[in-house]
């Protein structure tokens, strides 16, 4: 991957090639680098995870994808290619002023750091089991790998190593699939029977009116938002929009991302399932985790559920049962589930620094090369800063659950706003009426589980993955209410 950005670097001369790639990509490697993104170290470890220790209640975010990709391609992607903004957030300020600029940038650069931060946990607590290794060196090792091809490749080293990973990754899922089924006593029927008899396919309640718990609706409405924050806001997906030859092949990409994550979810989750039964059949073999978790933890071994070390059964099952020559592959698979998602991170990140906060406030017209100076150093401090948030997250239960519960309290205002100024007449006034409610509503629904006992009647009724759906629609609404308000009274 190292030698796919130096290989790259000759061609980074200026900043659209930095952040585009010139326009220069086809629509495939724009689709596979959307997948490859997607499919990140959390999908290849907090998945399984996930539905070992539960079900596949979380499968529900993938379903609510296809819902997203319609609305963005249909109307975003025409929208930003019409623009010809680099940054996802210039169409901001034309409608509000510079501060939703600036407010929607640090919502993406926080949503960022935490989604990194998250991957690079990931990847090593998955290598620690397989290699021995300290959790810190091998962020340290794998964050300095991943700073340099970025910074030297651009986005084109960062769309073509996304392509290699991306494949290498699904091999590496369906090689494991593989092993587990082979290990399995009567094969994937037991997989079925005990998953069916311990309830490990339900996909959650499916009553409508409870906001409270993890219910099939609660997780389609965040996956829905989040996936269209994603394909509709994320600067990651809005720069392969630009790097793409046509408006055409940039709608494409986004339906191809569709196609693979779907079914490559679904597999993972299914990994988690047939994981689960193949310990109910060697129930001997989980005592090691179990001692492993409860050491971290300081707990007794006999507290601990299915959920407390979902996380730990994938790789340790690696190290216990996978023949010493696809444990490589299988490292390379996890390794490339966290560089393209990191990699992606980084550049977007890097790009939205120099457009809305550098060219905006500081330097209005730098240079080709002080552009690229800018952003050399910003992408490599993005990086070392999301290292440092992975440190941070050792020893967190879930690495899926804190990841979706930190990108609904970053992401929840930006789509708000960005819906407000796209759908709505609002003009500043109410936009920042409107964002400030939503950031206290934000807050509230985030922070309020933390509240004393004595205040236990001011918490949040509703489950966590909700945040970004009141977030969203409090922005919105409350927005859309005020102009219709001011209106009136101009009327009057």
């Amino acid at each position: 991957m190292v030698l796919v950005g130096v290989y790259f670097s000759r061609k980074n001369k200026n900043a659209a090639q930095f952040t585009t790639a010139s326009g220069t990509i086809p629509g495939w490697a724009l689709g596979l680098s959307l997948y490859a993104t997607f499919l990140s170290s959390n999908t290849f470890l907090g998945v399984p995870g996930k539905a070992f220790g539960s079900n596949w209640n979380a499968f529900v975010f993938s379903l609510s994808m296809p819902l997203a990709a319609y609305i963005a391609s249909r109307y975003f992607v025409p929208f930003y290619r019409k623009s010809g903004e680099v940054s996802a957030y210039t169409h901001l300020e034309h409608r509000f002023g510079a501060w939703a600029r600036t407010y929607a940038m640090v919502c993406f650069i926080l949503t960022q750091l935490a989604r990194m931060g998250s991957i690079f946990f990931g990847v090593a607590l998955a290598l620690q089991a397989l290699t021995g290794l300290d959790m810190k060196t091998i962020m340290i090792v794998t964050g300095a790998c991943i700073i340099v091809y970025t910074v030297l490749g651009g986005m084109e080293a960062v769309i073509w190593t996304e392509v290699i990973q991306g494949l290498v990754k699904t091999a590496g899922a369906l090689i494991i699939l593989g092993i587990i089924l082979f290990e399995m006593k009567n094969g994937p029927g037991d997989i079925i029977r005990i998953g069916a008899a311990d309830h490990k396919f339900a996909l959650g309640s499916f009553n409508i009116t409870d906001l409270s718990t993890s219910t099939f609706w609660v997780v389609f409405l965040y996956g829905f938002f989040i996936n269209l924050n994603n394909f509709g806001m994320d600067q990651n997906y809005v720069q392969r929009y630009h790097a793409a030859r046509s408006e055409k092949e940039a709608s494409r990409s986004i339906w191809l991302c569709v196609y693979w994550y779907v079914p490559v979810s679904l597999a993972f989750f299914f990994i988690g399932t047939a994981l689960y039964a193949y310990f109910q059949q060697q129930p001997e073999l989980l005592l090691a985790v179990k001692q492993q978790v409860a050491l971290e933890r300081n707990v007794p071994v006999d507290s601990l559920t299915p959920a407390d070390y979902g996380d730990k059964i994938l790789p340790y099952f690696m190290v216990a049962k996978v023949p010493k020559g696809l444990v490589g592959l299988i490292i390379a698979a996890i390794l490339s589930a966290a560089m393209s998602t990191v990699s992606s991170g980084m550049n977007s990140s890097a790009t939205v620094f120099l457009k809305d906060i550098y060219q905006r406030y500081i330097n209005p017209a730098p240079g080709p090369k002080k552009e690229m100076k800018v952003l050399y150093i910003t992408t490599t401090l993005t990086g070392i800063i999301a290292i440092g948030f992975g440190m941070a997250m050792i020893g967190v239960k879930s690495v899926l659950d804190i990841w979706w519960e930190l990108s609904g309290i970053f992401a929840g205002g930006m789509l708000g706003l960005f819906l407000l100024g796209v759908v709505s007449r609002a003009k500043n006034t109410e936009a920042v009426a409107a964002t400030l409610i939503g950031i206290v509503v934000i807050l509230w629904m985030s922070l309020s589980k933390y509240l004393p006992q004595s205040w236990q009647h001011l918490k949040s009724p509703m489950h966590v993955n909700m945040v970004i759906v009141v977030g969203t629609l409090s922005i919105f609404l409350a927005g859309t209410l005020f102009t219709r308000l001011k209106r009136a009274l101009v009327k009057t």
